[in-house]
């Protein structure tokens, strides 16, 4: 007589983190000013999310506007961006962002930039607007 399949249960290790927060549909943006002719606390960024692939659209202050695009591993976000600004200029470079959940529910982004069109590298922090 055949025996049954052996059914296996693959239990969730002690300790293990809950499941991430999407970024799709989140609308953030920065708590405070960058230098002057950057992105700024009039700032707003509607993030996307699918299988690992971020991108946003953003716009407002000083930046007409702007697209981001990369890759979401865990809790760390890698992307490029590209901004237009009211001046007319152009200006790219590269994020490095942790997603951090705030004891409210809401999701902050704590980054580190470099522009690679420019001189300047710096840090920033976007809040999630709405719950």
């Amino acid at each position: 007589m055949p025996r049954p399949p052996v059914t296996r249960h693959h239990p969730q290790p002690r300790g293990s983190a809950p499941p991430r927060r999407s970024l799709d549909g989140l609308v953030l943006a920065p708590v405070a000013d960058q230098a002057p002719g950057q992105v700024g606390t009039r700032t707003r960024f509607l993030y996307h999310e699918q299988g690992g692939e971020i991108w946003a659209e953003y716009e407002g202050g000083d930046v007409v506007r702007g697209h981001l695009v990369g890759t979401r591993a865990g809790d760390r976000l890698d992307f490029r961006y590209v901004q237009l600004k009211r001046d007319g200029t152009t200006s790219s470079g590269h994020c490095v962002s942790t997603v951090v959940e705030l004891p409210d529910g809401r999701v902050r982004l704590e980054e580190s930039w470099e522009w690679e069109s420019q001189p300047g590298s710096g840090t920033s922090v976007v809040e999630q607007l709405d719950r």
